[in-house]
């Protein structure tokens, strides 16, 4: 937490350009704008930067009266999908006596260009403005050099002409672009690629995020990378009756496609219920939502060095998610599902883009609030063998 004195210093620094001050408390446009310019720290400060709300431009105070529902609107920023990918940042609230000082205090991404609503915005001096074709490739150039996470690394082996770059155009680029940008958006395709992380420019090949998102085979690099469903007769994996198979493989944007159908078609069983009516009610074995976010949430968080794929079992009572590599991060199963770190966060960017994500970090109580509302109980999590963890959901019982 910072102190009293800390946040006088930022108030008379009037020239710097990691500091950015308001007295609107409603404004989110201008909030997320500065956060975005921050988090992509075009300047190289490597250092956070601040958002300073109830302050005037000349550093005196309005006497704002922070509130906690102050606090919470704008703590959710952080998760609302808008800035992709999600920034590092933290609220605190300042009392002093001329007023309250609402602090947003955020860190420089290690997965620039940070967009909002697919813009990229920066800080030039002391205002900001959306990044030039230039100031775009800085941005990228430094993204590829302090890469960390495996979805971010260059696959070995891959070329530009192993994705297909009409799902790009058509499908991805419209939904993470600013539509206005798009129709001027005359970069060549490797920048474009290399903007939305699924292209290295360094080392002239496509990123693991971009094989596993546009290459029509990306298990000839991700071994792991395709689903297994598998469905028994019985509770058991052994049995008299040879089970039903299905593979999901090729590029993520069909596949979560064809899955979605599939649970919904295939996994879920309807039944119709006589009543005095003269409407008849329908029950469902599994509520479609629930199976949807878990099974989203294995592909987003399952670790793609793995030659395993995520395996989906099916039996009479339940169906069990396997998924390769175990929580991540400060995730732990003491904390789980309220504390998440994203072990492919340019991966969940671009699930964001395509809309199979809504919110983050909301997955497991959106599932455990449709089991509950359908009468299911609740998915339970095993994290006891290390390197996979395996969620069980179990039917509902018949009425």
């Amino acid at each position: 937490m910072k102190g009293e004195d800390f946040i006088l210093e930022l108030l008379s620094d009037l020239e710097s350009d990691r500091i950015e001050r308001t007295i609107s408390t409603t404004n989110t446009d201008k909030f997320s704008e500065a956060i975005c310019a921050f988090a992509n720290d075009y300047a190289n400060h490597r250092q956070p930067g601040y958002l300073l709300i109830g302050v005037k431009d000349d550093g005196s105070l309005n006497g704002l009266k922070v509130t906690d529902d102050m606090m919470t609107n704008l703590a959710g920023i952080r998760h609302n999908g808008q800035i992709l990918p999600q920034p590092a940042m933290s609220v605190q609230r300042v009392a002093l006596p001329e007023g309250d000082v609402l602090m947003v205090e955020v860190t420089p991404s290690l997965h620039p260009p940070v967009r909002y609503k697919g813009r990229v915005w920066i800080r030039t001096g002391p205002t900001k403005a959306v990044a030039n074709e230039t100031e775009e490739r800085r941005l990228v150039e430094k993204r590829t050099a302090t890469a960390r996470t495996f979805d971010a690394l260059p696959c070995l082996g891959a070329r530009l002409e192993d994705l297909s770059i009409e799902l790009f155009k058509l499908r991805y680029l419209p939904t993470a672009i600013d539509e206005e940008l798009l129709k001027t958006n005359n970069r060549e395709v490797k920048l474009q690629l290399a903007s939305l992380k699924m292209y290295d420019i360094l080392h002239e090949m496509p990123t693991n995020v971009g094989v596993l998102t546009l290459a029509n085979k990306p298990t000839n690099w991700l071994y792991g990378a395709y689903i297994q469903y598998v469905k028994f007769a019985g509770e058991e994996m052994t049995g008299d009756t040879k089970p039903v198979e299905k593979v999901f493989s090729g590029n993520l944007i069909d596949v979560l496609h064809n899955v979605q159908d599939f649970i919904k078609y295939n996994m879920i069983e309807t039944r119709t219920h006589r009543t005095d009516s003269f409407k008849d009610r329908q029950t469902q074995s599994y509520p479609f939502v629930a199976l949807r976010e878990l099974v989203i949430n294995a592909v987003l968080h399952r670790d793609y060095e793995s030659n395993a794929p995520i395996y989906i079992y099916q039996f009479s009572n339940r169906i069990e998610i396997h998924n390769p590599g175990g929580l991540y991060g400060d995730a732990r199963p003491s904390n789980f599902p309220n504390v998440s770190a994203y072990r492919n966060p340019n991966l969940a960017e671009i699930l964001k883009n395509l809309e199979f994500v809504n919110k983050f970090n909301f997955g497991i109580k959106t599932s455990q609030d449709a089991l509950k509302s359908n009468g299911n109980p609740p998915a339970e999590f095993d994290f006891s063998l290390g390197t996979k963890f395996i969620v069980s959901i179990y039917r509902k019982l018949e009425e």
